[in-house]
């Protein structure tokens, strides 16, 4: 448990305001946004590009969204509404917080947009037998260059979405056969600017709960973060991050920020280093 190392979040708001480059400035946070990764899944487990394919946490999982729960208590996050994907994975990390935080009556609303990059043709692939087959340096493009999505998936596999109907509602030309991390950018957009930017306009404190990449595509908007460097950015399962934005939703960088990140990872930052640094080593290279 990290509790010992968490702070109340007006003593944070405090803090990012007094931080030398803030107070010379002048600026004030106004608004409170707090990101969460899902818990780690049984296909993260099984090292498994897992993409939009409804997989549930493992054991591990549903004791990382128990303890994120309880640290985002412990700090007093109070968020009024929750923006969360499709998939169970991030549904059920939501749920186990939210019991956490004594929250459950918070009204929760699920967006496709959020779901994870879609992996198409490499959905329910194994990520080492992939880089035994295709190489590291061709996986490594597919996983990680910001605008080369992976092969297409087929419209008769079942990972292709359009036989769910969870997405029925959603146009045939919008639902992807494979995506790259612009692609997932784009989408992610439409439910930022639509949504949850005027849930925040309006004053309300926010927790997104999605995915490793559309949560990536995320801060690379908040932190304009360049296309050569989010590559290299590594979001850890089931840690809070806590973006602290002023009235123009631009983020005021805390003074314990993880570069190229101005948000606050909740928790022991040493053992969050280590969780993020098991992301990176996922396919056992690069």
């Amino acid at each position: 448990m990290q509790l010992q190392s968490v702070q109340p979040l007006e003593r944070e708001i405090q803090r990012v305001e007094e931080d030398e480059a803030n107070a010379a400035a002048g600026r004030k946070v106004k608004h409170v946004l707090t990101l969460i990764r899902h818990g780690h899944s049984v296909w993260n487990q099984d090292n498994i590009f897992t993409g939009w394919v409804d997989v549930p946490l493992a054991k591990d999982g549903e004791a990382e969204a128990r303890e994120a729960g309880q640290i985002m208590k412990a700090a007093d996050i109070k968020p009024d509404k929750v923006y969360v994907s499709v998939l169970k994975r991030a549904i059920q990390t939501t749920w186990i917080a939210l019991e956490e935080m004594d929250r459950m009556w918070l009204p929760v609303e699920c967006n496709w947009r959020l779901n994870e990059r879609h992996y198409g043709g490499l959905s329910g692939l194994n990520k080492i037998e992939t880089v035994q087959k295709h190489g590291e340096e061709q996986v490594h493009i597919w996983r990680r260059s910001y605008d080369i999505p992976p092969p297409p998936v087929d419209k008769h596999s079942q990972y292709w979405p359009g036989h769910d109907e969870r997405y029925k509602l959603v146009p045939e030309d919008e639902l992807p056969l494979s995506e790259s991390l612009k692609l997932t950018k784009d989408r992610f957009m439409v439910a930022w600017q639509g949504n949850i930017v005027p849930d925040l306009m309006a004053g309300k404190r926010l927790l997104v709960s999605a995915h490793g990449n559309s949560l990536r595509a995320l801060v690379m908007h908040l932190d304009d973060i360049s296309k050569e460097v989010i590559p290299s950015l590594n979001i850890p399962t089931g840690v809070p991050l806590v973006y602290y934005l002023d009235k123009q939703l631009k983020p005021l960088r805390h003074p314990d920020a993880i570069e190229p990140l101005s948000g606050q990872y909740l928790g022991d930052q040493e053992k969050i280093k280590a969780r993020i640094g098991a992301v990176k080593a996922q396919t056992g290279a690069k």
